[in-house]
C-alpha cells in the first residue's frame, strides 16, 4: 500500500494493522508471481548492481498479433511504499478485473510490478542497507521497462496506469518512451519538480530519519523508532483526507487512540527503505518536456488531496501542454480517499472507459 495513503486506508476500515488493511481480491484472479534479474545494472549514480532483481505478478494471459507482438499488456504502477501487491485488493480489482469490467483479465494481460527499493524487489534492507545505490525514478522506469521487455517480452503496452509516485512515473515513461504505450492514466501527481510543502515535508521526513542518533548512518542493528515515530506523524497528516477521517474518528477517544497506535504502524517501516524511497522523488521534474507526449492522457486528481492540492492551480496550467491530455478533478465527497482516492476505481474508472475508448485502435 502506498504509505501516503495509509492513514486514510487504516481508518476506512477499522484500524487494522497495515498488512491486514485491505481486503484481497477474489480468489477468480488468479496471480503468477516471478522475479526478473537484470545483470549489471547501472544506476544514474554511476553506481552499479550486479544483479537487480524486480519482483513482479501478472493476471491474464498475452494475446499476440499476426506479427507474433504482445497487444493487450498493461502495466500499473504502484505508489511511494507500495507494491504490486496493492493492486489486488477489492476496490481495485473487484471494480476492474472481472468479466465484462474495463481491465478484464479475460482480455487484457496484466503487469504489477515491484518498483527498486520496494516490496520483494532489490532494497536496502536485503542487506546493503545505507550502501544500496542511490536510485530516483529514472532508475525505476528503466528497469521496469527491461522487465517489461526483456523480462516478459512486451515491446508495447495498450495502457500505464500510475498511481502517486507511479503516476509520476507514467510522465517518465511517456517522455522516455513516447511510443511504447497507447495510453497513459496517471492519477495523484503533478508533473512538475516536487517543491513547496510538499517538498518542504518530505524533507522533515528524510531529516527525521537521519537526524536520529539510532540511525548510525544507516548501519542500525535496531530500527530507529524515534525516527520511525516522527516519519508516521507525518505520513499521517500527508496521507489524510479531513473529511474521510472526521467521518472514521467522529470523536476525540478514536482519534485519540489512532495517534497512540502510530508506534505499532511504525513497526511495520523500515528506516533505511523508507529514506530511499522518499529520496528517490528529489529529482524528479518532467516539465521541460511534455509536449514529447504524444499518446492520449487520462491525468486525474481529487480535490481532497494533501500532497497536491488543487489550489495550486499547476495542474490546469500543465495539462494544456499535453497534446493529447485530459486533466479531471474529482471533487471532494463521500467517495474520495484524500491522496488515496487513486487506489478507489469506482470513483474513476468511467474516466478509464473514455481513455481506453479514445485509445483503441
Amino acid at each position: 500500500m502506498t504509505f501516503f495513503a495509509r492513514v486514510v486506508f487504516l481508518a476506512t476500515v477499522g484500524f487494522l494493522a497495515a498488512g491486514m488493511a485491505f481486503a484481497q481480491a477474489p480468489s477468480q484472479y488468479p496471480v503468477i508471481e516471478g522475479d526478473y534479474v537484470a545483470h549489471n545494472f547501472k544506476f544514474k549514480s554511476g553506481e552499479q548492481l550486479p544483479e537487480l532483481r524486480l519482483h513482479y505478478r501478472t493476471l491474464g494471459k498475452p494475446e499476440r498479433d499476426a506479427q507474433g507482438r504482445v497487444k493487450n499488456a498493461v502495466l500499473i504502477l504502484h505508489g511511494t511504499g507500495g507494491s504490486g501487491q496493492q493492486f489486488l485488493v477489492q476496490q481495485f480489482a473487484g471494480e476492474l478485473y472481472g468479466p465484462g469490467q474495463l481491465l478484464d483479465i479475460n482480455k487484457y494481460f496484466i503487469i504489477l510490478p515491484d518498483g527498486i527499493g520496494h516490496g520483494k524487489s532489490s532494497k536496502p534492507s536485503d542487506g546493503m542497507r545505507a550502501h544500496f545505490p542511490a536510485y530516483d525514478y529514472d532508475d525505476m522506469v528503466a528497469a521496469q521497462h527491461l522487465l517489461v521487455t526483456d523480462g516478459l517480452g512486451v515491446q508495447h503496452l495498450r495502457l500505464i496506469l500510475g498511481t502517486s509516485m507511479g503516476c509520476m512515473q507514467s510522465f517518465v515513461w511517456g517522455e522516455t518512451y513516447p511510443d511504447f504505450m497507447d495510453a497513459l492514466m496517471p492519477l495523484a501527481c503533478l508533473p512538475v519538480q516536487i517543491a513547496g510543502r510538499n517538498r518542504v515535508w518530505r524533507k522533515m521526513l528524510m531529516d527525521a530519519i537521519r537526524n536520529d542518533p539510532a540511525w548510525g548512518s544507516g548501519e542500525y542493528k535496531e530500527e530507529p523508532k524515534q525516527a520511525l515515530l516522527a516519519t508516521e506523524d507525518l505520513l499521517t497528516i500527508a496521507g489524510g483526507a479531513p473529511l474521510l477521517m472526521q467521518k472514521t474518528m467522529p470523536t476525540r477517544d478514536a482519534a485519540d487512540k489512532y495517534a497512540e497506535d502510530a508506534e505499532k504502524r511504525a513497526a511495520t517501516l523500515d528506516a533505511n527503505d523508507l529514506l530511499y524511497q522518499v529520496n528517490a522523488s528529489c529529482n524528479y521534474d518532467p516539465s521541460a518536456h511534455l509536449e514529447t507526449i504524444t499518446v492520449p492522457v487520462m491525468w486525474i486528481n481529487s480535490a481532497d488531496d494533501f500532497i497536491n492540492p488543487p489550489e495550486l492551480g499547476i495542474a490546469e496550467k500543465e495539462a494544456k501542454r499535453l497534446k493529447g491530455g485530459t486533466f479531471v478533478l474529482i471533487p471532494i465527497s463521500e467517495q474520495t480517499h484524500g491522496h488515496g482516492t487513486h487506489t478507489w476505481a469506482a470513483v474513476w474508472q468511467g474516466y478509464l472507459k473514455q481513455l481506453l475508448d479514445k485509445s483503441a485502435k
